[in-house]
């Protein structure tokens, strides 16, 4: 069994900053791909940002230059930081880990 669990959402003000976090436990011992997914209410879930062993990494437009994907494979764990955060950015974030996702973590911007 694998458990996916994040952490680090929250409210922020716009143009303020957060870390969320995403910690893999259980049967699993080599991660390839390890990505963020956000959906806003109404909104499709869509990618954020993902990152592969070796790393590269993918943005969508809309944070691309804000967020910063990285991973630390020594704890399974996988971080966003995202900087000068706008209230477009409000969702619940969820993790996805090697075909696994968490319960997702919400993120509120305020204006």
């Amino acid at each position: 069994q694998v458990h996916v669990v994040e952490s680090g959402g929250g409210l922020v003000q716009a143009g303020g900053s957060l870390r969320l976090s995403c910690a893999a436990s259980g049967s699993i011992f080599s991660i390839g791909v390890m990505g963020w997914y956000r959906q806003a209410p109404g909104k499709q879930r869509e990618l954020v940002a993902r990152i592969i062993s070796g790393g590269s990494t993918n943005y969508a437009d809309s944070v691309k230059g804000r967020f910063t994907i990285s991973r630390d494979n020594a704890r399974n764990t996988v971080y966003l930081q995202m900087n000068s955060l706008k209230p477009e950015d409000t969702a619940v974030y969820y993790c996805w880990v090697h075909g696994y996702w968490g319960q997702g973590t919400q993120v509120t911007v305020s204006s």
